[in-house]
């Protein structure tokens, strides 16, 4: 039996279903030929879950979870609040770029085996 790091922490069940949920969204929108740039972008604004390519657009992707559709859904749970945190998130990322290309938000909602893609589904 190996050390543990002291700062890793055990995963939640939420934990390992959000990540297989990231994993199923991003197969699925690579099969639609867009590319991976980046995984869980972090910052101080918030969390992107997956930052594609779509030939010369970026676009960054909210990935939702539900086990069932009640309560609206996955989709319907992206408020307004969590909306503004991803539009902080993508401003802060795009100051790696000097001329920032096209870039839109996607969402891909997952409610139970259905998998649903919404293109520019959030306002800028």
């Amino acid at each position: 039996m190996g050390l543990l790091n002291a700062f890793s922490r055990p995963r939640t069940a939420e934990q390992i279903a959000g990540a297989q949920g990231e994993d199923r969204a991003l197969h699925y929108l690579q099969q639609q030929g867009m590319s991976l740039v980046e995984r869980n972008f972090r910052c101080k604004g918030g969390e992107i879950d997956l930052i594609m390519q779509d030939r010369s657009s970026l676009v960054f992707v909210e990935v939702r979870k539900r086990a069932a559709s009640r309560y609206g859904g996955a989709a319907a749970s992206i408020t307004g609040r969590k909306q503004a945190r991803l539009i902080l998130a993508a401003q802060i990322f795009l100051q790696r770029y000097r001329m920032p290309p096209a870039c839109r938000f996607d969402v891909v909602a997952i409610d139970g085996d259905a998998l649903s893609w919404l293109r520019n589904a959030i306002e800028q």
